[in-house]
């Protein structure tokens, strides 16, 4: 049998437990109304912050390195920062990297082979591209599905392997060389392989797919009755490609240049395969200064540089880009 006492201490601590769990559930209740209601930002913010993160790091790592003296030693570069005697920390910056880029031509050549050469197969790619993505818009369903799959295929195979591919068709007794001479078009193997041919043949391959789909993605969206209009006014086909479809299709062929240019200018493995040792672009120079060299610092502010190259006009462009929308 329970005492008043007791019976009222027991109450007290039902009451206080109750109110402690309405509390609880008070709290999960704003903290899932908040998110419910921030959902949208949240969801951005997560690929925002590790993109941040796993971009910014890596760069200022870089950029430390490309501001240190080159070493004999483990790692082979100068620290940062340094402690004195007194117990001062000291900061060490040297600009010696930048400025032998700058004094030695062989970077400065580098740089613009591989501008030209990732140019020329951007604007390949983009001729090729351009209307095999409208051939798919214009297939019925089923074949479209069909020609999409046909795009996205290479990507199921190792990349390397179709590098040594394209190495054993263009070899001077690889297929190519061997069809020509079996149709007389040519009587002795002509040199394919290791030059900036086999360089460009490699690049659109490998990258045209990446200009297809985003001008796929833009075209899908285009108000093919706009092409009726202009047919009714009296414009020739002609000229409605030129004053409706490229206009209205421009992202998608900007979109579609970045997404070729920027990774065929670093482009390391193709030039090395398929253009030996005649064809020079920056990402071999690169490699050369990190692992034969060991000159970290150099090779480092030849990465900055590339980045600063290419981010920088896409910043540009993007700024005009929103002044335009803005005004």
């Amino acid at each position: 049998m329970m005492t008043p006492d007791a019976d009222n201490k027991a109450n007290i601590q039902s009451t206080h437990s109750s109110s402690v769990a309405g509390v609880g559930s008070r709290i999960t209740e704003l903290f899932f109304n908040k998110i419910h209601e921030k959902w949208r930002s949240i969801v951005v913010a997560i690929p925002f912050i590790w993109l941040l993160v796993f971009f910014l790091a890596p760069f200022f790592i870089v950029f430390k390195i490309s501001i240190a003296e080159s070493l004999i030693a483990s790692p082979p570069f100068s620290s940062l920062f340094d402690w004195t005697e007194e117990g001062v920390i000291t900061v060490r910056v040297i600009f010696d990297s930048f400025l032998y880029l700058v004094e030695d031509e062989l970077y400065l050549d580098t740089y613009l082979t591989s501008i030209r050469i990732s140019s020329i197969s951007t604007l390949i790619c983009l001729l090729l591209g351009y209307p095999i993505a409208y051939a798919i818009i214009k297939s019925p369903d089923t074949t479209r599905h069909i020609l999409l799959l046909m795009v996205i295929l290479p990507f199921w195979t190792s990349f390397l392997l179709r590098v040594y591919a394209w190495m054993g068709l263009l070899a001077d007794q690889g297929t190519i060389n061997d069809l020509l001479i079996w149709l007389g078009i040519i009587d002795k193997p002509i040199r394919l392989l290791y030059s900036h041919f086999a360089v460009y043949v490699g690049i659109v391959y490998t990258y045209i797919p990446f200009m297809i789909l985003p001008l796929y993605a833009n075209m899908e969206k285009l108000d093919m009755t706009l092409h009726e209009a202009a047919a009714d006014l009296g414009a020739k086909p002609m000229s409605t490609f030129f004053t409706v479809t490229l206009p209205l299709t421009l992202p998608g062929i900007i979109a579609g240049s970045l997404l070729v240019f920027i990774p065929a200018t670093g482009e390391y493995v193709i030039p090395d395969l398929l253009g030996g040792g005649n064809v020079s672009m920056i990402g071999k120079v690169l490699y050369n200064e990190f692992n034969a060299n060991h000159d970290w610092p150099v090779a480092s502010a030849v990465a900055i540089a590339l980045l600063l190259a290419l981010v920088v006009p896409m910043m540009i462009y993007q700024h005009v880009q929103s002044k335009e929308g803005v005004s």
